[in-house]
């Protein structure tokens, strides 16, 4: 008697599902953008057919750029300190189309802040963020809609760790990394506050293009590649108000946004989370206090940990991220 007995070798087994997991995602990404330009060239093409005496009905558009500054001069000073010298700058804009049928919300959302401090070998960044979106949908029924998403993420100039004032360590770049997700799902929207985008059918890529981060693994990449392809289930929940009935809310904007995201391959119940809240108070026409925190969590990107500051890194994994700014400054309306 003969038996035959077929191996199947794991490499192979790898390798194939990783092709399949680029040909699907691939062909995820391509769906979303050609359902998305052909959906908005169908739109711009009936609005041409209609006869308008108002050549902007249906849109709305909106830019704001934010300067928040803060310096210390201390010259002889007897009780000690630094001289310091810190700016922040935020350029927000939205381009939205709302029709009967259809929604189009267009965002991008820049920050960029450093510190400069006396007697401190270099000059340390405290925001830096590039963040562009774009949401097309059309009516299924009463405040739902069927939503395409894209939604790209990056950073302006190189992040470093300091471990000490006189030394720093590369742990970031421009596109190092970078993340472009696409979405296809359902936008639930009861009022102009409150949109709730939930996409069971999600494309997610990271960029790492710096060879040294990239070679270190960085950001879930694997070592020694620039490029990491995920396939899950999305939800964006954005809630922006400023129309406070409150006599001491009148001048406030509160916005909230969370994003959630869960890779079906890859340990699915390790949720991507980040959320991000601001909040402007209006002192008068140019001057406004403003509060922003993040909150990140990514089991995939690990963060060293040097417990007892002896230079010597103890521990890596993944680690809740926070981010809080505030400040007073000027906002101009553009």
């Amino acid at each position: 008697m003969t038996i035959e007995v077929s191996v199947f070798y794991l490499n192979d087994i790898v390798i194939t599902i990783t092709t399949m997991t680029r040909k699907i995602l691939i062909s995820i990404l391509s769906a979303i953008l050609t359902i998305s330009v052909n959906a908005q060239v169908t739109d711009a093409e009936n609005q041409l057919k209609e006869i308008k005496t108002d050549s902007l009905s249906g849109w709305k558009k909106g830019l704001a750029l934010g300067i928040n500054a803060n310096q210390t001069s201390l010259t002889n000073w007897a009780a000690g300190g630094q001289s310091s010298f810190a700016l922040n700058t935020v350029f927000t804009g939205f381009v939205g189309y709302k029709s009967p049928k259809t929604a189009w919300d267009n965002t991008i959302d820049l920050g960029y802040g450093f510190l400069s401090q006396e007697g401190v070998k270099y000059t340390k960044k405290t925001d830096d963020k590039i963040d562009l979106m774009s949401k097309y949908g059309r009516e299924a029924f009463k405040n739902f809609y069927y939503a395409v998403l894209l939604n790209f993420k990056t950073q302006f100039t190189t992040g470093y760790k300091y471990p000490t004032d006189s030394t720093r360590l590369k742990i970031s770049n421009f596109f190092a990394p970078a993340y472009l997700v696409g979405a296809l799902g359902m936008d639930y929207k009861p009022n102009t506050h409150l949109s709730v985008f939930a996409a069971p059918l999600t494309g997610k890529l990271t960029f790492v293009s710096d060879t040294m981060l990239s070679n270190a693994g960085a950001f879930g990449v694997k070592k020694g590649e620039t490029l990491r392809e995920e396939i899950g289930g999305y939800i964006r929940v954005v809630y922006t108000k400023n129309d406070f009935k409150a006599e001491w809310l009148k001048n406030l904007t509160f916005t909230t946004k969370l994003d959630l995201f869960s890779n079906y391959l890859d340990n699915p119940q390790n949720i991507v989370v980040n959320w991000e809240t601001l909040v402007i108070m209006k002192v008068n026409k140019y001057i406004n206090v403003n509060l922003a925190t993040q909150l990140i969590y990514d089991d995939k990107v690990k963060i060293s940990k040097d417990t007892n500051g002896d230079g010597v890194i103890d521990s890596s994994g993944p680690r809740v991220q926070f981010k809080e700014i505030f400040g007073v400054g000027i906002t101009f309306k553009l």
